[in-house]
């Protein structure tokens, strides 16, 4: 469906509105609302549920857990039509999530996990995603569409004495809904513009009763692209995701229970291209770029297309995707022992990225081939034990073992255009000599980041009262990483003729090959105390101390170029103050935390240019880095048809010390480093929050209900090039949605229209200026709009 009446849009917000404040009026009957951001449920017989969680390895209710978390379930996934990280935090201000393409994705909470830079492969992300239970060793992997969801727990803070791996910023911690001993059948259609639809279903079954039972989840989307290339007429940033899952639960005995996964992931895309947004001709004193942007193109007798990123169009000549396949297996198994419960969970799992760009996003023939494929291995086996029931002590003790080999393999090649491009007027070599070295030059390199991380770990929490409770926690860490980098020049012309064709290629893409590693011990910890004022009022403070493991350079730098081999450790100690409350018979609940956390040895992928105008990427210790803040998260349920949150997060993340700092593009005539001490982190907006309502109220008809769901979430402006560019601060944006819809009161039948991006809102994901003075984006999605049919039975 292609719809482009403004009038319409118009006409249906407006509805949207109206229905909202119809649906305000004070209800009767069975409530059906969840809302947004889930502090507490509400069952289909009015009465509270509490959500649990396992926050701590062990099922608890979430107000009762001392830590900064929020909880969105099944039902708010949805009503929000969300099934991706990207679109989850919009529910949660505090996660950050930039991506330059699946591979190249980053994750933050509070600020902290990953800079906004291009992916090393030797380096992991400070925020684990743990999906039933197993850590995913590469961000990529989690950017597949997320099947049969119970619900989402997103943990802020240092979470390294339970959670296994590099948790210095937080945890993200999806769990599926397990198979079920009823039949059960859930399904959904959604078809929108943009050719946008959306097949999605789940099946579970007895196989023998009580003994053994089924789920069987499938999920394909696809939609196409939003950015036109005039060159070659095809759409650009389209999507194509089909995902399946299947479990098996058997209960051998009353007290064992086995559950198996398998799943198997594949996306393709048309993606991912960078749009030109402007043009500086001027350094940041006023002094002329030298062989800027205008200047090549002229040279070339390119006519550029205008530059409007929002008319999203690209003149992109290579060809460029963003496909990958994810798969795995995993095997939980558990045995009450009575008192305690052991539990192991063993998992491998494989993700294939296959990528191709276009990386000067320009109708010239300088790049042919630009990019980094992985095939990414990974096995993880965890084994503990914790009390169960309501004990003095309660305590998780356990160890964990993670191996991980990530291959790469990259591919370079250089076109016609290439030559007069990055040749300096200035060159003592012809351009003949430019043109024997880069026309038709190409590289390939591979690379073999290996890692093996051995732990042991313990959790107790003393009940010293009924209101007052530590917890302390434990956690030894050994990790070894090792990896070779070979590099070798494999195309081009015959140069013996032309003197210096060699260097320039050398300053490119030389012929390298070495070997990197290191190992390291580290010990993380936690202390907290909790006290309940009354039953439903719990004060809390923390400290934890984190570790993420030290990283090793594999990536290729131009002859003369010396970067270290290996990062050190980051080391993080956190503090934390909270409260969870809630009131008026849990109909508000207001939660709050303020936080503290001091980082040494900072570590930071680096994307910085050469003198030529190249990219060069590589890890580093950055110094000291400060994060604190606050976060406020609430809901009201006035009655049992509405429902009201929002959420707030402040966060003040800045260099202590960064002396050293790559210079940013504006002002790289006065030297190549900068002083970034006390400048804010880049990917971190001190401010975002969002607003959410829904509405429900039955019609009296066939006993049928209308509901109406609206969100919105703002973020600050925030830098996305580590070098704290002016030209690369992406300005502050909100964003709205919303769904009005009708359903049975069983929720077996249920239909909704939705909008995305309600207001058209124009903004950018990343800003990336470069030396030549062309400043690229990649452009947020414009207005999405569609109907969904659900049923369950």
């Amino acid at each position: 469906m292609h719809f482009s009446d403004t009038a319409y849009f118009r006409s249906t917000a407006s509805v949207f509105t109206l229905a909202l404040l119809a649906l305000t009026a004070p209800a009767y009957g069975e409530p059906s609302v969840t809302a947004p951001l889930v502090l507490a449920d509400a069952t289909d017989d009015g009465s509270d549920t509490d959500i649990i969680v396992s926050a701590r390895r062990r099922d608890e209710r979430a107000q009762d857990v001392p830590i900064a978390l929020s909880v969105v379930g099944q039902e708010t996934l949805e009503k929000t039509g969300n099934y991706t990280l990207g679109q989850i935090q919009q529910l949660v201000p505090s996660i950050q999530i930039f991506s330059f393409n699946p591979r190249n994705t980053n994750i933050n909470i509070r600020g902290l996990g990953s800079n906004v830079a291009l992916t090393n492969d030797g380096l992991e992300n400070g925020v684990g995603v743990y999906i039933d239970n197993v850590y995913y060793g590469r961000v990529g992997q989690t950017q597949f569409d997320l099947v049969d969801l119970d619900h989402v727990e997103v943990l802020r803070g240092p979470q390294g004495t339970l959670f296994g791996k590099n948790t210095t910023a937080g945890a993200i911690n999806i769990s599926s809904r397990v198979p079920a001993f009823q039949p059960e059948f859930s399904g959904e259609a959604t078809i929108g513009n943009h050719g946008a639809y959306q097949l999605r279903g789940s099946l579970s079954a007895p196989i023998i009763s009580d003994i053994a039972a089924f789920r069987l989840s499938i999920a394909e989307t696809r939609r196409d692209g939003f950015i036109d290339d005039v060159r070659t007429g095809q759409k650009a940033h389209d999507y194509d995701n089909f995902s399946v899952r299947g479990q098996l639960l058997v209960k051998p005995a009353t007290d064992v229970q086995i559950r198996l996964i398998g799943d198997f992931a594949r996306q393709k895309a048309h993606c991912c291209i960078q749009l030109p947004v402007g043009v500086f001709t001027s350094y940041a004193n006023g002094a002329p770029v030298p062989n800027n942007f205008y200047d090549r193109i002229a040279r070339a007798g390119y006519a550029a297309l205008p530059i409007d990123p929002f008319a999203r169009k690209t003149d992109a000549d290579s060809h460029f995707q963003a496909n990958m396949k994810s798969y795995g297996l995993s095997g939980e198994f558990d045995w009450d022992l009575g008192g305690a419960a052991l539990t192991s969970i063993s998992a491998y799992r494989w993700w294939d990225w296959n990528p191709a760009n276009d990386s000067d996003a320009l109708g010239l023939p300088i790049f042919t081939i630009n990019q980094q494929a992985n095939r990414q291995r990974q096995f993880s086996q965890e084994l503990r034990i914790g009390s169960t029931g309501k004990r003095k002590i309660d305590y998780v003790i356990g160890a964990y073992y993670f191996w991980q080999i990530v291959r790469g393999y990259g591919d370079n090649a250089y076109g016609a255009a290439a030559p007069d491009w990055y040749r300096p007027p200035s060159s003592p070599l012809p351009l003949a000599t430019w043109n024997a070295a880069l026309n038709g030059f190409r590289a390939q390199s591979t690379s073999t980041p290996e890692t093996r991380s051995y732990a042991v770990f313990g959790q107790s929490t003393w009940h010293i009262s009924e209101a007052l409770s530590l917890t302390t926690g434990l956690r030894f860490t050994h990790e070894a990483k090792s990896g070779d980098f070979r590099q070798a020049q494999v195309g081009g012309l015959d140069i013996s003729a032309f003197a210096g064709a060699q260097a320039i290629r050398d300053s490119f893409n030389p012929v390298l090959a070495y070997s990197a590693g290191r190992a390291d011990n580290s010990l993380s910890g936690l202390v907290s105390l909790a006290y309940k004022i009354v039953p439903d009022v719990l004060v809390y403070t923390s400290y934890s101390r984190g570790n993420k493991s030290g990283g090793i350079n594999l990536s290729s730098f131009p002859l003369g170029v010396v970067v270290p081999t290996s990062v050190q450790p980051e080391r993080v100690n956190s503090y934390e103050v909270g409260l969870k409350s809630q009131f008026l018979d849990r109909r508000l609940t207001v939660n709050a935390a303020g936080f503290w956390t001091d980082v040494k040895d900072f570590q930071s992928a680096i994307t910085t240019l050469t003198n030529l105008g190249t990219y060069l990427q590589y890890i580093q210790n950055v110094g000291a880095v400060r994060s604190r803040g606050f976060e406020l998260d609430a809901q009201a349920q006035p009655n049992d048809r509405i429902s009201l949150t929002a959420s707030l997060a402040y966060t003040d993340n800045v260099y202590r010390s960064y002396r050293d700092a790559p210079a940013p593009v504006e002002s790289a005539n006065l030297g190549a480093a900068t002083d970034l001490t006390g400048r804010q982190i880049a990917g971190a907006p001190k401010f975002t929050y969002t607003l959410a309502a829904d509405v429900a109220q039955p019609l009296g008809i066939d006993a049928l209900w209308i509901y109406g769901h609206a969100d919105f979430a703002h973020r600050s402006g925030f830098f996305t090039q580590v070098t704290n560019s002016a030209y690369s601060r992406v300005p502050g944006y909100g964003l709205a949605n919303a769904r009005i819809g009708l359903r049975t009161d069983d929720s077996r039948w249920d239909l909704s229209l939705w909008v995305r991006n309600l207001f058209d809102k124009q903004y950018f994901q990343t800003l990336s200026p470069a030396n030549t003075g062309l400043i690229t984006g990649l452009v947020g999605d414009p207005r999405t709009f569609g109907v969904t049919l659900r049923t369950k039975l």
